[in-house]
């Protein structure tokens, strides 16, 4: 008889425990909190071959629940499909189920629906927060690290007072702080320097807006009146040497 055998001689032999159902049970749930303390304390290269241990097995695991949950109602029914040959390009529209037709059909109304208040908006690439924002250390062993230096143009205003250093979060340079903005007139082909009120919108972030960061499609105001009496004035010297002439 092999040597490892001799469990399932004894377990036919004399049968298990009345609570062995019970006590499996009880180890398998365990079983979790156990691995759990030894993800957080293994380290160095046994941690690296149990992350991809874990890795594989939580994969197994994702592709086994898709299948379980896969939606039913998606697919063309195999029984309605009619006897005979069917041209290629009607095979995918034989047989679908009533349940795709009806979800294909409120998906289309949704879309309609959307795009009568669909307003464009400029294609904006996304900044990444590394990008924005620089990490700064602070404390006496420069451990906290939760500071953060923003990199881009910013606008502030006038009243802006700093907060006291030790509470700011946000920190922003007074390099990057910016009053003005170069607005050109379309018609004119000139370019006005203008101050600015505000920033209105910034399609990155609720937070870029309040920190009155300045990147690229974001809605700003600007003061216009000073460009709007030299604009009066440009017309009306065209006007005068248009009657000289």
């Amino acid at each position: 008889m092999p040597q490892h055998e001799h469990m399932e001689m004894h377990r036919k032999r004399h049968g298990v425990r009345m609570d062995a159902a019970e006590k499996k049970r009880k180890k398998e749930a365990r079983e979790v909190h156990r691995r759990s303390q030894f993800a957080q304390k293994v380290h160095g290269l046994r941690a690296k071959l149990y992350n991809q241990k874990r890795f594989k097995e939580k994969a197994a695991m994702k592709k086994t629940l898709a299948l379980h949950n896969e939606r039913t109602n998606k697919h063309a029914n195999d029984d309605e499909i009619p006897d005979g040959a069917v041209p290629s390009y009607l095979l995918d529209r034989e047989g679908v189920s009533r349940a795709k037709v009806l979800s294909n059909t409120v998906k289309q109304k949704r879309k309609e629906k959307a795009g009568k208040w669909d307003v464009p908006i400029p294609k904006v690439k996304p900044i990444a927060d590394d990008e924005m924002f620089k990490v700064l250390r602070s404390g006496k062993r420069r451990n906290k690290a939760w500071k953060r230096m923003i990199t881009k143009a910013t606008f502030v205003g006038e009243n802006f007072t700093r907060k006291p250093p030790k509470y700011e979060r946000f920190i922003r340079p007074s390099a990057m702080r910016f009053k003005k903005a170069h607005v050109t007139h379309p018609e004119l082909k000139t370019t006005f320097q203008l101050d600015i009120l505000g920033v209105k919108k910034n399609p990155q972030s609720p937070l870029y807006t309040q920190l009155g960061v300045m990147t690229k499609a974001r809605s700003t105001t600007v003061r216009i009146n000073e460009a709007i009496v030299e604009v009066r004035l440009f017309n009306e010297i065209q006007i005068g040497e248009a009657v000289v002439k």
